[in-house]
């Protein structure tokens, strides 16, 4: 396996940011269990693209961040992230051209970003259920807590991230030191 440089390079520094939108964003709202960090998602989605094991690092990265400066329900919401970044960096993998086409990157954008509201409500389901870990952050009931907030508020923020992301890797590609890190389809017209 050759070891290529400038991907183990990159991959540090989205896991560096990753790790650091968490711990220093000044745009954070926290509506228990839910959060919103203004980016948090946008290295992931860089990583995404990129490779499947930049997207692994890099997400776990991101939830190491969150554990270092969230309540535990949000940062473990945070590890779920993992699930999306390697479902969606395999698909572009085996589709490396669908970035190009806006309609299926949308669809895309909002299929991961299904995936990543299930993962996260499922991981606060059992914080609402048990009163002793929820202190009190459920008092709006279920369907605003966990449905509202946490779901369909995860599917938007994913959506505006990976568009946010989307603009960074379009200006990126332009670069040959970054296109040279895709796989070889695909990635000059981003």
């Amino acid at each position: 396996m050759r070891l290529n440089i400038q991907k183990v390079c990159v991959s540090a520094l989205l896991v560096a940011i990753g790790l650091m939108i968490p711990l220093f964003s000044p745009i954070r709202i926290l509506l228990d269990p839910a959060s919103f960090t203004l980016a948090s998602h946008v290295p992931i989605f860089i990583a995404m693209i990129i490779s499947p094991g930049t997207a692994a690092a890099v997400a776990l990265g991101s939830a190491l961040g969150f554990f270092l400066s969230f309540p535990i329900v949000v940062a473990m919401r945070a590890a779920t992230h993992l699930i999306f970044a390697l479902i969606g960096a395999f698909y572009l993998q085996k589709v490396p051209d669908l970035l190009q086409h806006p309609l299926q990157t949308r669809l895309f954008s909002l299929v991961i970003g299904l995936i990543h509201a299930a993962a996260e409500v499922a991981v606060v389901i059992p914080f609402y259920f048990n009163n002793n870990l929820s202190a009190g952050f459920y008092d709006k009931g279920f369907l605003i807590s966990v449905v509202l907030l946490v779901g369909v508020g995860s599917v938007i923020h994913s959506m505006v991230d990976f568009e946010i992301a989307l603009v960074i890797v379009k200006v990126l590609s332009k670069q040959r030191s970054f296109s040279a890190l895709r796989p070889a389809q695909g990635h000059q017209h981003l």
